[in-house]
């Protein structure tokens, strides 16, 4: 599973640990990304998508129609 939001697009960061010492060395900052299944009531099926964690709030305050139709205006196939 890929650390990417299919509604946020949110993606790792990336950056130095600095260690007390001042050595530094590469780490990154993943989201917070979680697998939900949704139902879709237009299409009578399920989908379940890949959601960083304000995702899944972005889908419970507009809706997961308004959402998905979003996404496949992007290109993105469900």
């Amino acid at each position: 599973m890929s650390a990417r939001c299919q509604v946020t697009g949110r993606v790792p960061g990336f950056g130095k640990s600095v260690s007390h010492s001042h050595k530094r060395s590469n780490r990154r900052w993943n989201p917070n990304i979680q697998r939900k299944t949704y139902v879709l009531p237009s299409e009578g099926r399920r989908v379940t998508l890949t959601l960083s964690t304000k995702g899944i709030k972005t889908i419970d305050r507009d809706g997961i129609e308004s959402v998905v139709a979003r996404i496949r205006a992007r290109g993105e196939k469900i």
